[in-house]
């Protein structure tokens, strides 16, 4: 639902400024591309591969130990007594829910890596709108919204109003 008025949100708003009579310039940037150019983001990605590897492995661990088990269950299952089952049955689910625990801890939204991502991540996002802040100020410009390959909130943008090189010249530069 957030998404779908977000559009309709932001076309308002810039019918209100363009209608209050003075004139607005509008700019756009690709945060994509910018994130990809800047080696201080890049460096960030390397640092947040290395911390979720670690874990990850260790996930594919558990996982290939459960389904070990698991197999093992299901060859002997014929021998097993009623109550000698049940409690496999209980153990295989008490490491099933290890596991995904463990998922969830780790990769979940509010996971580990997550949080770590984001405490790695978020200075260099609040350069990157800093120096997207500072060009649209240079040139003159109101607006400066996101075109990016998996968001787009701006449908239409002349190219001559694309200022994302002159953001990553402006980062380059310091």
């Amino acid at each position: 639902m957030k998404t779908r008025s977000l559009p309709l949100i932001v076309a308002g708003l810039l019918l209100c400024a363009c209608s209050a009579g003075a004139q607005q310039r509008i700019a756009f940037v690709n945060s994509t591309k910018i994130f990809q150019e800047l080696p201080a983001a890049q460096d960030a990605q390397k640092r947040i591969d290395g911390l979720g590897k670690p874990m990850q492995d260790s996930l594919e661990a558990m996982k290939k130990d459960l389904q070990e088990k698991y197999a093992e269950y299901q060859k002997k299952e014929a021998l097993y007594n009623d109550a000698t089952k049940k409690s496999e049955q209980q153990k295989l689910l008490e490491q099933e829910r290890g596991v995904q625990e463990y998922q969830l801890t780790r990769f979940g939204q509010d996971g580990l890596l997550a949080r770590r991502s984001e405490s790695i991540i978020s200075p260099i996002r609040d350069r990157i709108k800093a120096a997207i802040g500072a060009v649209a100020k240079e040139l003159k410009y109101n607006f400066v919204f996101d075109k990016t390959e998996q968001i787009q909130i701006l449908l239409y943008g002349d190219p001559k109003d694309d200022i994302t090189f002159k953001v990553i010249d402006r980062l380059r530069r310091g």
